[in-house]
Formats: C-alpha cells, structure tokens, sequence
C-alpha cells in the first residue's frame, strides 16, 4: 500500500530541507584546522553542535584565541593537538588523547596538506618525501587510530578532504597529485571494509578555494604581471574554473557538514568536487 502524502507535499519537502544537522554530543577532530579550508570546516561541525579539536601550526596566542572562539561562540567543547601530522606516533597521540579527554571520536577530517612546485626530474627528493607524507599517508594513520574508537561507538563519520587533483593532473605538482590520487583510493578502501557499519568514508574534491594562501597568490600574480586585483583574479580562475568563482571555506565546511548528516548515511566511498565546473571540462 502507498504511503498517503501530505496535503501539501510542497511544504512538506521545503520542512525537511530546512531541517538542521544535529551533531550534538558528537566529537570531531579536524586536522590542519588553524586557517583555511580546515577552520571553515571545524566551525560548521561545531555551529551543528559537535565538540572540536582543533590541530595545526600556528601563533599560539591565535590558536588560544581560536579555542575560546569556539568555546563562546558555538557553545561548545574545543580543544588543540599540535600533533606533527608528517610522524605517525604524534598522529597515535593525538586521536588516542582526543578519544580519552572527549570520550571517542566520531568525526575525522583529514584536511593537513602542503604543497611544493617542481617539474618532475627537478622534485627535490625530501619534499616529496614531505608531501606525501602529510598528504595521505597521516590520512591513513590517523583513520587506523580513530577506526576502533568508531566502531566501538557504532557510529562514525570520516571525511579526506582531498582536491580537483585527486581526480585530473597540473604539471609541476608531480606529488600532490600523487597523493590526492592516493587519498581518493584510501577513501574508496575504508568505506568498502565499514560498508555494513554506521561509519561511512568519503572525499572531498575542492577546487580554488579563497583561503589566505590562495590571496597571497591572488596578489603575488597582480604584482607580477601588473594586473588590477580583479583582473588577477580572474586570470587565476580563468585557467581551471568555469563558474568564475571560488568557493568558500564555509562551502566547503556546509559539504562535510551535509555528509556527517543521516541524509548521507549510504553515501559512502565517493569524490565529491566542489569545483565550479573545473572537472566538468
């Protein structure tokens, strides 16, 4: 037998679009979430009520300024690990101190990257060594410490934040490149082997991003090339992205937000991009 609708289905789906995600009581540990993508990320998880470790580099009186945000702010619980996401036992350390102060893990972001720009026979060998590195293998480390917290929980959400990078190639970014790819697998892996589970695992795939190291380079193309500020703007976009517009940090932070919501509960092993069109070409 069908299920009756309402008398008015229009307002009842706008009812349950405007429902907010709920992450009240859950524990969230974002790496590399200082500035940036990484901040914008932690903030939403938090504005949905879920306590927040943040982890990265940074000025200590602005991270301590950034814990007390939180904690007025969103009313949360927030917390810091200057974790060095390139060693493994601090990766240990850090989700094994978050699991025992907070009482479990349920949410891991894997933001942490960095980046370095050579042609390939040019790639200095230790800052290969250094990309991958933070960029997937501290992924990998940090899901194999959280895992069991999740499982014990029965419940997890585990978002890589990986790049348009996972999904097509730049010269010059021999391992970034490398390693988005790499994180896009590890993904794919993780949500196979907790596919019966209530974890679920997957990437997303930001293209330009307005962060303060994408307006560095903003204003370092507008000094070289003696462009207006828009004009370089455009220029940096114009090369990969058809919309024209880079997206937010909040944007990305609203997109984890939405797959640690029950609307994404069988949404499990995908690359997500958030690109403006980048890898529609």
């Amino acid at each position: 037998m069908l299920q009756e609708l309402p008398l008015d289905p229009v307002a009842h789906f706008r009812l349950r679009a405007e429902e907010t995600v709920s992450l009240s009581g859950k524990v969230a540990l974002v790496t590399g979430s200082t500035s940036g993508i990484g901040l914008g990320i932690a903030r939403a998880l938090a504005a949905a009520g879920a306590n927040v470790v943040l982890n990265g580099f940074g000025d200590q009186t602005q991270i301590d300024e950034l814990v007390a945000e939180f904690r007025s702010r969103f009313k949360v619980t927030a917390g810091y690990s200057a974790a060095d996401m390139s060693k493994p036992i601090e990766i240990a350390w850090m989700v094994a101190q978050v699991a025992r102060e907070l009482g479990g893990v349920d949410i891991l972001v894997n933001n942490a990257g960095i980046q370095h720009v050579a042609p390939v026979e040019e790639f200095p060998v230790e800052k290969w060594d250094a990309v991958i590195a933070i960029n997937l293998s501290a992924a990998f480390h940090a899901i194999h410490a959280a895992l069991p917290h999740m499982k014990a929980r029965k419940w997890g959400r585990i978002i890589n934040i990986a790049s348009t990078h996972g999904l097509v190639a730049s010269v010059q970014k021999a391992a970034y490149v490398a390693a988005k790819h790499g994180i896009l697998g590890l993904t794919k892996v993780v949500a196979l082997e907790t596919a019966t589970t209530g974890i679920t695992c997957n990437a997303i795939c930001p293209g330009w991003v307005l962060t303060p190291l994408v307006q560095k380079q903003i204003d370092a193309l507008a000094v070289r090339e003696r462009l207006s500020p828009d004009a370089a703007r455009l220029k940096l976009l114009g090369e990969k992205q058809p919309s024209l517009e880079f997206a937010t940090p909040g944007e990305i932070g609203a997109t984890a937000l939405f797959l640690c919501s029950q609307a994404a509960a069988q949404i499990r092993g995908i690359a997500l991009p958030v690109d403006g069109g980048w890898t529609a070409q």
